[in-house]
């Protein structure tokens, strides 16, 4: 067997979280390549935070346009089939869920960076997911400036 056979099939399934934001734009891309390099099946998961104390028909019906809209750009970003899901509940705990529940070989999430000096800390959902999922969780920095951060340098 050769090298590139045996990596072949490390990543069979990959969960990417995607909320929409630019924050994850980054995260998807990394997926996505990921998933190009070992021919791996792509699913794209949004979750809709349950815990927003708004919870009216209106507002439940304009979180899932969001959803699906988020679902939408990922499936904007290849050519290759993706599964799509959309689910309610605490995200870091759907998402682990989801991944447990299909099997997935990888999780890759966003992050959000903070102000000061704890800017490069992991986001909470992010880090709940890195906490509690039963796969491995690759985190992906977005490195263009949000919020007024300073631009993140790679090494």
């Amino acid at each position: 067997m050769t090298a590139a056979t045996e990596l072949t099939g490390m990543f069979e399934t990959i969960v990417v979280a995607t909320d929409g934001s630019d924050s994850v734009s980054r995260a998807v891309t990394v997926a996505l390549d990921v998933a190009d390099r070992f021919d791996a099946t792509v699913h794209a998961l949004s979750v809709i935070d349950t815990d927003t104390g708004e919870d009216t028909p209106d507002r439940r019906d304009e979180l899932n346009a969001h959803a699906e809209d988020a679902l939408d750009l990922v499936e904007g970003e290849t050519d290759q089939p993706v599964v799509t899901t959309v689910r309610e509940g605490e995200p870091a705990e759907e998402i682990s869920a989801y991944a447990e529940e299909i099997d997935a070989d990888l999780v890759t999430t966003g992050t959000r960076g903070r102000h000061g000096e704890n800017r490069f800390l992991l986001g909470s959902v992010a880090e709940r997911v890195v906490r509690i999922c039963p796969v491995p969780v690759l985190t992906v920095r977005q490195l263009a400036a949000f919020e007024d951060d300073d631009p993140v340098e790679a090494a």
